[in-house]
């Protein structure tokens, strides 16, 4: 089957497994993985996106509903039906990754049916050449002032040399001169527009080695991550090093009716073009 090609031609033995984490209840969107985008459940387009990365060997969605297993399945993808009393994704995918023979761990989001097989295949590859790092994740340049003082829009600083060194989903890092100057950062957004190089979209992609995830999964949660309700500043504190790539191409998360209208207009026009019941680069 299609979707579940294990790239029999890839040259890196180190085993990666995509799991794409997929609850039917949504407050903004209910049954949002099966919402259609051209004509296709939206948790199909996003597993048959993430079965092109070349360097990911298998796809398996991570679900709580069997209407969802049973329309993935339908789609011959494959599904695993987990508990239902999982706080977030990310304890989702370690449900299903504790029973799996796999170095790497690809979470891919289920509401991203933009992300891009390249930019998988770039944060993967990113994590096996750096052995110190326990995660990668992906990033985006900020193009509009009002997403920098958008709280819903994460916030990621990085160092010299690609690591994360903060997520908030206040405007980081701080232009402090502009903002004096100006008389606040929105203004000084407006007057140097120069300054939207400073700031980053953190996007939802993350690659773990297992045994991070696993770990990850155990750790109460930290005081900052409460704070800014972000999970991933639990792995900062614990101090687990995580690599940041840039995204080969910008994704869009849908999360409400506003999103899915506007994803449903770009998939045809996009690179993501239909053919038949198939999309391609």
């Amino acid at each position: 089957m299609e979707p579940t090609d294990t790239h029999p031609s890839n040259p890196n033995p180190t085993k990666a497994v995509a799991i794409i984490p997929a609850r039917y209840e949504s407050s903004r969107l209910p049954g949002k993985a099966l919402l259609e985008i051209s004509g296709k459940p939206m948790i199909c387009i996003v597993a048959s996106q993430a079965s092109k990365a070349r360097n990911v060997e298998r796809v398996i969605i991570a679900t709580d509903d069997r209407r969802i297993v049973s329309v993935v399945e339908a789609a011959g993808f494959e599904a695993v039906l987990t508990r239902a009393d999982h706080a977030s994704g990310t304890d989702r995918i370690a449900e299903v990754a504790a029973n799996l023979d796999a170095e790497i761990i690809v979470n891919v989001q289920g509401d991203e049916p933009l992300i891009a097989p390249e930019t998988i295949e770039r944060a993967v590859a990113a994590l096996i050449a750096k052995p110190a790092a326990g995660i990668v994740t992906s990033w985006e340049p900020i193009a509009q002032p009002a997403d920098v003082l958008n709280p819903d829009l994460v916030k990621i600083v990085i160092d010299a040399n690609g690591r994360a060194v903060y997520f908030s989903r206040a405007p980081l890092p701080w232009p402090r001169d502009a903002a004096r100057e100006h008389g606040s950062l929105k203004n000084a957004l407006l007057h140097e527009p120069s300054l939207l190089r400073s700031f980053r979209k953190h996007t939802g992609l993350y690659v773990y080695r297992r045994d991070v995830l696993l770990q990850f999964t155990k750790w109460p949660q930290s005081e900052l991550e409460l704070q800014e309700s972000l999970e991933q500043l639990r792995a900062l504190e614990h101090g687990v090093e995580i690599l940041a790539i840039e995204a080969s191409t910008p994704s869009i998360g849908v999360d409400t009716t506003g999103d899915l209208e506007l994803v449903r207009k770009m998939v045809p026009s996009s690179e993501f073009r239909v053919s038949g019941s198939q999309f391609r680069d």
